[in-house]
């Protein structure tokens, strides 16, 4: 399942977010890849401790809290702290699969999206998400080119906006061949582990908001809402 998020930041607040971008201070990207990865990569990255990446990676947190789409697709139980990339002459990221286990920096480990306070140290990447902050007239290249079962789908929001995908994902970054294209990226871990089972209850309950809104029967609307629930019930993995 692949979804996008429209207008996840406000205008005002990305350019905000982009000028402090623009004056942080970025090193070798290749420092947090993989001894594979790290083979295809050529871009560079704000430090997790960036207090640049804090203060932005928190504005996105707050917002992913307040979307309700995101909230219907992703189900999320935690999500590690947003990263931050920066792509220019040339920089790129060969096709690769992220990460499939994570460890929650020490100081946000209670504050991840979680159900509960209880939230393990270490997180499953299920869902990849990638906030754009730089607009496409911006930079040439910099596609996010992503092959999963649904095939391969070639994406380049407008800044503010985001896209989210399932982790498993084998994607890449093309080469950035002029302007500057900066990016959020980060990774949650599910209530629900599958994408195909994820991807029908947003059916369903995309289907359910429909029916609210048009005045269904309010006993049909709650036959289909306990059914919701039952499956998440019987997929849930907290």
């Amino acid at each position: 399942m692949l979804i996008t998020l429209p207008n996840l930041l406000p205008a005002e607040q990305v350019l905000q977010c982009r000028e402090m971008l623009t004056s942080a201070t970025w090193i070798d990207g290749r420092a947090s890849a993989g001894h594979v990865a790290a083979h295809v990569k050529a871009n560079r990255q704000l430090a997790q401790d960036d207090p640049v990446a804090l203060q932005i990676g928190a504005l996105i947190t707050q917002a992913l809290r307040q979307h309700p789409v995101f909230q219907s697709a992703a189900l999320p139980a935690r999500i590690l702290p947003p990263r931050f990339n920066r792509y220019e002459g040339g920089e790129h990221y060969g096709f690769h699969i992220d990460n499939s286990i994570f460890r929650l920096p020490a100081e946000n480990a209670s504050q991840a999206l979680a159900p509960s306070a209880l939230t393990p140290r270490l997180l499953r990447s299920d869902i990849s998400t990638t906030v754009f902050f730089s607009d496409p007239d911006d930079y040439d290249g910099g596609e996010l080119i992503i092959q999963d079962t649904y095939g391969e789908q070639r994406v380049k929001l407008p800044a503010g906006q985001a896209v989210v995908y399932p982790g498993t994902s084998l994607h890449q970054v093309t080469p950035v061949t002029r302007g500057v294209r900066y990016a959020a990226f980060f990774w949650t871990q599910s209530l629900v582990r599958d994408d195909t089972q994820r991807s029908l209850l947003l059916q369903q309950d995309v289907a359910i908001q429909r029916l609210i809104r048009d005045g269904a029967n309010p006993e049909i609307i709650s036959q289909l809402t306990g059914v919701y629930h039952n499956l998440l019930r019987q997929w849930a993995n907290p």
